[in-house]
């Protein structure tokens, strides 16, 4: 694995987290508890902050970044950043699944319990409505998510990646 300092700012990653050997977390990136960032994927930190909740897994390939002395990457506890997901500048809060493909643009906020659809472009400045599926290039609100697959989808994947990680521990 690849953690590094960027300026004098080394990571915080809390012992509960799990950081694939060939991943990169680098500069000034703040994880909560029960985190993990799977193979081949990028948390860069260099050029702003990224500031990470409880139990947010970011899936093989998936880049998460800044853009300098603009926007941050915040996100909330129970996310899950699909594969290959680009996360740039942006705030996530709780309970989101971020889709397989999918490229999140500078300052989009998503909110509370929603889904945004595999290969979803979010485009710059978006806000996406809170307990809603978002899908299409650019994206666009398809319809309201029902309890079934808040607790269906996006809790499963978050608690299936939480399983996953601990078989690497």
């Amino acid at each position: 694995m690849y953690i590094l300092p960027v300026k004098g700012i080394m990571p915080t990653i809390p012992s509960t987290c799990f950081i694939a050997p060939n991943a990169t977390v680098v500069g000034d990136v703040i994880f909560g508890e029960e985190c993990s960032v799977w193979f081949n994927a990028v948390v860069r930190g260099d050029v702003n902050s990224i500031r990470i909740g409880n139990k947010v897994n970011i899936q093989d390939g998936a880049c998460l970044h800044c853009t300098y002395e603009k926007t941050k990457v915040n996100i909330g506890n129970n996310v899950s950043i699909g594969h290959n997901a680009l996360v740039h500048g942006c705030t996530i809060e709780d309970n989101v699944l971020i889709g397989m493909g999918t490229i999140v643009m500078d300052n989009v906020y998503i909110g509370a319990n929603t889904i945004i659809a595999a290969g979803a472009v979010v485009l710059e400045n978006t806000k996406c409505e809170s307990g809603s599926i978002y899908a299409g290039v650019p994206a666009k609100k398809v319809k309201d998510i029902s309890q079934e697959l808040i607790h269906g989808e996006i809790d499963r994947i978050a608690n299936n990646y939480l399983m996953y990680s601990s078989w690497f521990k």
